[in-house]
């Protein structure tokens, strides 16, 4: 049997998931304001693996969330993966998290556009097909009422962008499936045992997270 840790931290969204051959046997997460990622995940992860009734022994690999996403979020969840992976001597597998976040979505025909915040009307998006095939690679864009204009057939909108992008995204084949807003560590377990089987794993000590754009750090003002 083959035990996979899978962890997702690239959105507000802490999450890890057990999964036996493919399949999420149990999965623990918590979306909060507050990025709580820090406190959460270790101790997630401890309970994850007690209540799935395992040891970590049991384990044949980590899977974590490449990005793009929260910069912060990412390095706690990459961080945490690469610890375990190098303790347990265990392969690392990175998930596209756009490909995640589509594969959430259930439905048998048009395109789906995960899409996840990235300030202002900025987006990081992808475009898959039904069968979660990528039809487009991953941008850093900017919304507007001509995004998307030349797909006619239904798109399928998740992500937590629903809100700021619903207003100009108002082609009649556009649907925006507003229940799914964060990946989830427990829509990774099919996409990581199907890298896991034919061994598409990543460096443990080299592997970085894709963040698509740089880290911006801001300084307050000086008062005078």
């Amino acid at each position: 049997m083959s035990f996979i840790l899978n962890i997702e931290t690239a959105t507000k969204n802490c999450s890890v998931a057990i999964s036996k051959n493919g399949e999420t046997i149990l999965c623990k997460e918590i979306a909060e304001e507050g990025y709580s990622h820090a406190e959460k995940l270790h101790v997630f992860i401890e309970e994850a693996i007690a209540e799935a009734k395992i040891s970590v022994q049991d384990l044949v690999a980590v899977a974590v969330s490449q990005g793009p996403g929260s910069y912060t979020g990412l390095r706690i969840g990459v961080s945490a993966a690469k610890g375990l992976c190098f303790a347990l001597n265990l392969p690392l597998i990175a998930v596209d998290t756009l490909q995640t976040l589509a594969s959430q979505a259930k439905v048998s025909d048009g395109k789906i556009i995960p899409m996840l915040d990235a300030r202002r009307m900025e987006v990081y998006s992808e475009i898959f097909n039904a069968k979660l095939e990528t039809e487009r690679p991953i941008l850093a864009e900017v919304i507007d009422e001509n995004s998307f204009q030349d797909i006619n057939e239904t798109v399928y909108f998740v992500g937590d962008c629903a809100e700021k992008c619903k207003t100009v995204l108002t082609k009649e084949n556009f649907i925006f499936l507003e229940d799914i807003k964060y990946p989830s560590a427990a829509a990774m377990s099919k996409i990581s045992f199907d890298k896991y089987q034919i061994s598409d794993t990543v460096d443990v000590a080299y592997f970085e997270p894709y963040y698509l754009k740089d880290f911006m750090m801001t300084t307050p003002s000086k008062k005078v």
